[in-house]
């Protein structure tokens, strides 16, 4: 799939509105994204969950329901319902524009019926050594799907097809354990985390059961057929064995005729663990860049004190650009939420040129920090907080418009400051792109147009500059800002 200079926009965050409307918003807003710039679309899951209309999606309870069946007290997802949702869907394809949906593999919640089995705990924070002997529990496991019955599949889900849960009715206080069921172990090829992080939540998917692979295979194929989308994003893969990854890709990509696109989300700032879950799935899949928005997150905390310009170190970017999807945020890394690690509203505009205006990886836009975002929830002190997001949407657009047209020529970085940086595309399109993360700057860069007069597009900086006869020039940019140079005569 070509996703040269392409950029994805995440469209949903955590806390965007209920009640059945992301669909045909998006359905209204397709035309405009692909004015923007934007050249494919990330939707949130369309499946319904355990809560039914208020469910989120990653808390999934069936695959097939995709806002069609009276199930968990609603027909909807929280986002529409199934005819909403493949009219959004036509109306981006009808923009030129790609679609990815989001799948969560991982686990299954809401069983509608519970079952006997024999079960050994384990602690959470410790998954190499069982915490007591092996006994019979009662478990939520079978999931009949008496809503929707055989339509599409007949398949029912029993405790056979999971290797492991966290509710035992007998024990309905205890939060530490993880059940281990009967003839089951933790599945290999995952993250390390607490001795094996394959237990997540919910009832975890044992992959290494044939029926669940094929179940997969089979549903994977359907929703294929069914929506007509061009790639996945799938989550929560760091509890997922690598090794499944390279086998399911191979048969859906077979069975949908053309080249899908895939993405997963490993939450892991180590960027050995990324590198080695990409070779170890064979390079089927891209993963976010969670390192290098780490770097982003410690960079806005730490401010002038960050070393600016080892801001792409140790990032999937850098050491593996092809398989690196870029992102400043998304709905994980927003305030309130488990893995909230949220990078300061000054240097966004920042991280968004890191992203946006370089040719590595394959950058995506969090949909809170385009359009704002208002939202209360309780936190992890049992508060409640009141969240405003601020919109970037017009240095965003502005970001877009130099992406597709600034970035043909020679590349030069200038990497060699601890607070400013810069880069420049020299040509008839010539940019030079300027940060600072401390006080004012200036960057001395290459732009292979002599005596010739820049202006910054931002309008952070007012002042004119002009090359030398060689073509470089003296590009300034204010304290904790970035200025972007264009020509005067060819603004945008």
């Amino acid at each position: 799939m070509q996703r040269t200079r392409g950029v994805l926009l995440q469209y949903f965050h955590w806390y965007s509105e209920g009640g059945g409307v992301l669909w045909n918003k998006l359905a209204k807003q397709a035309e405009t994204l692909k004015k923007a710039g934007f050249t494919a679309i990330w939707l949130p899951p369309a499946y319904k969950g355990a809560g039914g209309g208020h469910d989120t999606g990653y808390g999934v309870y069936d695959l097939y329901d995709l806002g069609e069946f009276d199930q968990k007290g609603s027909t909807a997802t929280k986002y529409g319902t199934k005819t909403e949702y493949l009219k959004a869907i036509d109306a981006i394809h009808s923009q030129g524009l790609y679609v990815y949906a989001d799948i969560v593999l991982n686990h299954r919640m809401g069983a509608d019926e519970k079952e006997q089995v024999l079960a050994t705990p384990y602690s959470r924070e410790n998954r190499s050594e069982p915490t007591g002997p092996q006994e019979q529990v009662t478990v939520y496991t079978r999931f009949t799907f008496p809503g929707r019955g055989a339509t599409y599949s007949d398949f029912q889900w029993m405790w056979h097809h999971f290797d492991a849960v966290d509710h035992a009715e007998e024990y309905p206080d205890d939060k530490k354990s993880i059940y281990v069921l009967e003839g089951k172990q933790f599945d290999d090829y995952v993250s390390s985390e607490f001795g094996n992080y394959d237990y997540l939540m919910g009832c975890d998917l044992d992959f290494g059961a044939e029926e669940v692979r094929e179940e997969l295979t089979r549903w994977g194929k359907w929703y294929l057929d069914t929506t007509g989308i061009d790639g996945f994003r799938i989550d929560a893969v760091k509890h997922i064995p690598s090794w499944f990854f390279p086998g399911w890709l191979s048969s859906i990509r077979s069975h949908a005729k053309r080249e899908l696109f895939a993405v997963a989300e490993f939450w892991d700032p180590d960027i050995n663990q990324l590198k080695t879950y990409i070779e170890q799935s064979e390079r089927a899949l891209s993963l976010f860049d969670v390192p290098l928005h780490f770097k982003f997150y410690q960079a806005g905390m730490e401010r002038k004190n960050f070393p600016l310009d080892s801001i792409f170190s140790g990032t999937l970017v850098e050491q593996d650009p092809e398989h690196a999807v870029t992102f400043v945020a998304n709905h994980d890394s927003q305030a309130l939420q488990a893995l909230e690690s949220v990078v300061e509203s000054w240097f966004k505009p920042l991280a968004y040129s890191l992203i946006l205006l370089r040719k590595e990886g394959y950058p995506c836009v969090f949909i809170a920090d385009y359009e704002g975002a208002t939202y209360e929830d309780y936190g992890s002190d049992g508060e409640k907080y009141l969240i405003e997001m601020p919109s970037f949407r017009e240095l965003i657009d502005l970001m877009l418009k130099l992406r597709s047209s600034r970035l043909e020529g020679e590349k030069h970085d200038y990497f060699d400051h601890p607070n400013t940086i810069g880069w420049s595309f020299s040509g008839e399109k010539a940019l030079a792109v300027v940060l600072c993360n401390g006080e004012d700057g200036s960057k001395r860069m290459e732009t292979g147009l002599p005596a010739t007069e820049f202006v910054d597009c931002t309008g952070n900086s007012t002042e004119r500059i002009k090359t030398d006869e060689e073509g470089f020039g003296d590009f300034p940019c204010k304290g904790e800002s970035i200025s972007l140079w264009v020509r005067s005569d060819d603004p945008l």
